[in-house]
């Protein structure tokens, strides 16, 4: 599985202190819901991960807090 990242992610995930591991785990075991038109919204721990799977990767878009 390959993970490529959107700058706005990459900012997000500096800012709020999560790696790439986590996201790699949020993807995975998260609870998943869909966000029209594409996208996937998967709730993991404290965050949550916006996605969108293209072909064999998975392009994460932003890493947001769960509150």
């Amino acid at each position: 599985m390959g993970i490529k990242y959107s700058n706005h992610a990459r900012m997000q995930m500096v800012a709020r202190g999560i790696s790439e591991k986590d996201v790699k785990e949020g993807i995975q075991n998260g609870k998943k819901h869909t966000q029209y038109p594409d996208k996937i919204v998967s709730k993991y721990k404290y965050f949550s991960v916006v996605y969108k799977k293209r072909e064999d990767d998975f392009y994460v878009i932003t890493v947001k807090p769960r509150w």
